[in-house]
């Protein structure tokens, strides 16, 4: 009884179909020129059975071109030193141990830099290569990623030489001549010191924005902020800086809905988007704000109504371009007479899409530029 009993599931497992093993493209339904990486296969005698799409688009040599023939001919990589890749490597020849390549650069002919990684499958350890898989990778999209970067450390340095050098400047000639100043003038050196200390201590932070933008690790600290109120401290700042008060037009449609972000983030991207209007718009700066519906696709259309609030800040200047409107939120981007970094616009996109919401740019009724952007009412982790 006990006999039976055991050995019917196992003639049951027996009776079911091998699953395919998840090197078998064919099994699992999958074309190798739907893969997104280039794929080079070579058989036993190392000559081409696949060639994907992928690496035919990244080698520029037709797929029927490479099939059949050896694999350096068809594959003909180099390394940075201009040494054949696969005379240096012996694939099929060199140490029995050897299980594969990891990914590095390699140059193809004419010099294009890829990323190539190569797997040796062996039909026992230490055995014959019988399939040698390859792997192309475009380097594009890295160098890219590289070229922002060292912009990135450029710019940055660029925008600290100058306060740096002129906190030096007064520091050193303060010490060193401290008695021949007259009193308002080492306060204006003192003055200027301090301003240039906040343009660095600026400088720094957007630095500490932009890597946690990047990395996915920009914190949100979610508290009541009345978003009217908020806009009304900075229109009163720049008033109080000597800009004409009748400059300024605030508009609140009522009621809003109770809003859950982070002061100090908000606080950033009004400073930076009312900064912008004033600085490089003409005419009246208006600010409207409202409710509207929540950009998160994920709301029902009748949970989404009026749980967002949304801030336009427009101005009468002669607008941005239209064909510069696709550019204004990346790093770097100047209008033709903007000054600073070219960071901040790229940072409150981040931080506006850290609270869920959206950000968009066009042309303002007065026809000067209109940025508007929608936060999500939310609320904080604990009430959720």
């Amino acid at each position: 009884m006990s006999v039976g009993t055991s050995s019917a599931p196992g003639a049951q497992r027996a009776a079911r179909p091998p699953a395919p093993r998840p090197g078998d493209l064919a099994e699992l339904g999958i074309d190798p020129d739907q893969l997104p990486d280039g794929l080079v296969v070579a058989d036993e005698h190392g000559r081409v059975i696949c060639f994907n799409a992928a690496a035919a688009r990244i080698t520029a040599v037709p797929a029927e071109r490479a099939l059949g023939r050896p694999l350096e001919t068809a594959l003909p990589l180099e390394d940075l030193e201009g040494r054949r890749w696969w005379q240096l490597t012996d694939p099929y020849g060199g140490l029995a141990i050897r299980v594969g390549q990891p990914e590095r650069n390699l140059l193809l002919p004419g010099g294009r830099e890829v990323l190539v990684s190569a797997r040796y499958v062996r039909s026992r350890p230490t055995g014959p290569v019988r399939r040698l898989v390859v792997t192309l990778r475009d380097t594009e999209a890295r160098r890219r990623t590289e070229r922002s970067h060292a912009e990135l450390i450029a710019t940055v340095a660029h925008e600290l030489r100058s306060p740096l050098t002129s906190v030096k400047g007064f520091t050193a000639t303060l010490l060193a001549k401290w008695e021949r100043f007259t009193d308002d003038q080492k306060r204006l050196m003192l003055e200027t010191v301090d301003a240039d200390a906040d343009r660095v201590t600026r400088l720094i932070a957007e630095l500490l924005d932009i890597s946690r933008i990047d990395s996915g690790r920009l914190e949100v600290r979610r508290q009541p902020v009345d978003i009217g109120a908020a806009v009304g401290r900075h229109i009163q700042a720049y008033v109080a800086a000597g800009q004409p008060a009748d400059r300024f037009l605030l508009r609140v449609q009522h009621p809003l809905p109770d809003l859950w972000a982070d002061p100090d983030k908000v606080d950033q991207v009004l400073s930076n988007l009312l900064e912008n209007a004033v600085r490089h718009g003409e005419g009246t700066v208006t600010i409207d704000i409202t409710p509207s519906a929540s950009p998160r696709e994920r709301e029902t259309a009748e949970n989404a109504e009026n749980a967002a609030t949304s801030v336009t800040v427009s101005d009468e200047g002669p607008g941005i371009p239209e064909e510069s409107m696709n550019r204004v939120f990346t790093r770097f981007w100047r209008g033709s007479k903007r000054g600073g970094t070219g960071l901040g616009l790229y940072i409150v996109k981040g931080i506006v899409e850290a609270h869920g919401g959206t950000i968009t740019v066009g042309r303002a009724p007065g026809g000067g530029a209109e940025f508007r952007f929608t936060l999500p009412v939310a609320a904080p982790a604990y009430l959720t």
